[in-house]
């Protein structure tokens, strides 16, 4: 986009708000327009001014920063702030602009502004703050939001065919492989229970994509997928899969 970037900033202390702006005086082409030390007052504030972007806080009184999300009538892009490693999950990933881990420093908050000013400068199919307010939303989710060089582009889960844990990160496995910041405990949490299970401690599978189980070893089990994959399957999952009649 073209012309200073309006900021907005939603955080309950003071002393993080100032370190904001002083870290965003330091950036090129950023007017701070106002800020909120509550989440009612963020929504307020944040749909009068209409800002481009929204550093948002998690934690805050009154409203929490997915709330604030949730309310908002503008649509600007979201960068939520957090000092809560446990926030950064799935809807942060697949669907704001970025998130930052307090304590942050220049480079990382340069980094987010770089994307966040790329996605401003975008038409997208779906908005970052419409992406983000579905994967926000109670339910299963039905598409996920992937990094594809500067882009971010729709996945349907349906087309995932497995999840695979890869140390603090998540491999979904669809037409390509798409990396995800987010744990796999936390991704299982919003997946459809009827259609993905977990079949080993670094696994789930999409039940659609499983052409077979088949045993292997004492007690042990394989699953087959439409493409040929072979995964192994746990011998507590093979024993919880042998119970739904598999």
């Amino acid at each position: 986009m073209t012309g200073a970037v309006r900021t907005f900033l939603a955080d309950d202390e003071p002393i993080a708000r100032a370190g904001l702006r002083r870290l965003l005086a330091q950036l090129p082409g950023i007017e701070v327009v106002g800020e909120a030390a509550d989440g009612l007052a963020a929504v307020e504030r944040i749909d009068a001014l209409r800002p481009d972007l929204v550093l948002l806080d998690i934690r805050m009184p009154g409203l929490p920063g997915t709330e604030v999300v949730a309310r908002l009538a503008h649509r600007p892009a979201v960068i939520f702030t957090t000092a809560h490693a446990a926030h950064a999950v799935t809807a942060f990933e697949l669907g704001a602009v970025d998130y930052l881990l307090k304590p942050f420093g220049a480079p990382r908050l340069a980094a987010a502004i770089e994307r966040a000013r790329a996605a401003l400068g975008r038409t997208e199919e779906v908005a970052p703050l419409d992406r983000l307010r579905e994967t926000l939303e109670d339910g299963p989710l039905t598409r996920l939001y992937v990094r594809s060089g500067t882009a971010i582009v729709p996945v349907p889960v349906a087309a995932v065919r497995w999840f695979e844990a890869d140390g603090d990160y998540v491999v979904a496995h669809a037409d390509r492989t798409h990396v995800l910041t987010v744990s796999l405990a936390a991704l299982e949490q919003r997946l459809d229970p009827a259609r993905f299970t977990r079949i080993h401690r670094t696994h789930i599978v999409n039940l659609d994509q499983v052409a077979t189980f088949r045993r292997h070893g004492k007690g042990g089990m394989v699953a087959e997928l439409r493409d040929g994959t072979r995964l192994a399957v746990s011998r507590a999952r093979a024993q919880a899969l042998r119970g739904r009649g598999v």
